[in-house]
């Protein structure tokens, strides 16, 4: 993850603030403010271990209770503008019974909200005009993540692109532990990618960053699959079970963007 030390900082959805700590001490970056979902007594309770009290001891500002799908919450920001916004790792909680889950939208389109609101109210609230302009969203490439289309049709109705994607090491950053959403548990420390959205398509940031060839011409973006040397070729993948089956994943999420800007 390429992060320069002259950048404004925001950290969202940092669970138990490790990856905000790590960070600081990592980047040494020129501000930096840290927030996290859970209110300071469900972080404690949550987390055994948490870097609140340093944070706070070494002068970060550190909001608690910020919820990324909320206008609100950003709105508290006040004037304070940054130069990246970075969401490690975002997955929403699980259903907390089969009532609950059977009366919402499914997990891929709620992950995917998620995120399409987190780059939506960055871009509105938080990144500078003057500045560079990013969204960080650090992944897994493994299943479910990877069936979240990330680099796709997330950002569509948004005034932001997807503009390339880069490595994310964990061990840039010491200390820093991927935690469970819901429990005092760290996940295993697998390799992530961070993929990188901004409003402005002349970023200076493109050289570091690859652009996948699944979203070229000739392939399926939604599968990673391709290049397909003949129509029969490519015919039989459309056709094909896993193709059908994130297409439908895909449907969904066209009818939650419909569904949500048709409600604003």
């Amino acid at each position: 993850m390429y992060l320069n030390p002259r950048w404004r900082i925001l950290t969202v959805g940092d669970g138990d603030l490790s990856f905000s700590h790590a960070l600081k001490d990592a980047c040494k970056p020129r501000s930096l403010v840290a927030s996290t979902y859970d209110s300071q007594t469900t972080l404690e309770t949550k987390y055994s271990e948490n870097a609140l009290a340093p944070l706070r001891d070494a002068g970060v500002t550190i909001l608690t209770e910020f919820d990324v799908t909320k206008e609100s919450d950003w709105q508290r920001l006040g004037l304070q503008k940054f130069d990246v916004v970075i969401f490690q790792f975002p997955l929403i909680p699980a259903f907390k019974s089969e009532s609950t889950f059977k009366q919402q939208v499914k997990p891929n389109t709620l992950n995917r909200a998620l995120l399409h609101q987190f780059i939506k109210h960055a871009c509105d609230y938080a990144l500078d005009k003057a500045g560079p302009q990013l969204c960080y969203i650090t992944s897994k490439d493994v299943k479910p993540y990877l069936h979240w289309n990330i680099e796709g049709s997330l950002v569509q109705r948004l005034n932001a692109s997807y503009i390339g994607q880069m490595p994310f090491a964990i061990n840039q950053f010491p200390g820093y532990k991927i935690r469970n959403v819901d429990r005092d548990k760290h996940v295993k420390d697998t390799s992530g990618i961070t993929y990188v959205f901004s409003p402005d398509d002349d970023t200076k940031l493109r050289d570091k960053l690859t652009y996948p060839s699944y979203l070229n011409d000739n392939h399926c973006a939604l599968c990673r699959a391709g290049p397909f040397c003949f129509d029969e070729d490519k015919q039989k993948h459309f056709n094909g079970k896993k193709h059908r089956q994130m297409q439908s994943l895909e449907d969904d999420w066209q009818q939650w963007l419909t569904n949500f800007y048709t409600e604003k």
